[in-house]
């Protein structure tokens, strides 16, 4: 995965960007407080790590964004009926 970060300080606006694998994704369900429910995509870099939190919301307008092309990409495999998604 790769990432890029526009970030404004008092010399300007810097950017950043950097590169990893995602190793680990975590669905955070909270029963009592379900409007702070959230998804974690977790990644390490040769010298960056982190954690970017998406709400439900977020991850549906990102789905609603990319269902309509996902034929494009090549070596992506999804399961019908659970949603998962492969790539090779």
């Amino acid at each position: 995965m790769q990432l890029k970060v526009k970030k404004e300080n008092k010399d300007g606006v810097v950017r950043l960007e950097s590169s990893g694998i995602v190793k680990e994704i975590i669905v955070n369900e909270n029963l009592l407080n379900p409007d702070e429910e959230s998804v974690s995509i977790c990644y390490r870099g040769k010298n960056s790590s982190g954690i970017i939190d998406f709400t439900p919301a977020e991850i549906d307008k990102i789905f609603e964004s990319v269902k309509n092309r996902m034929h494009l990409i090549k070596g992506l495999k999804r399961f019908s009926g659970s949603g998962a998604i492969i790539t090779k």
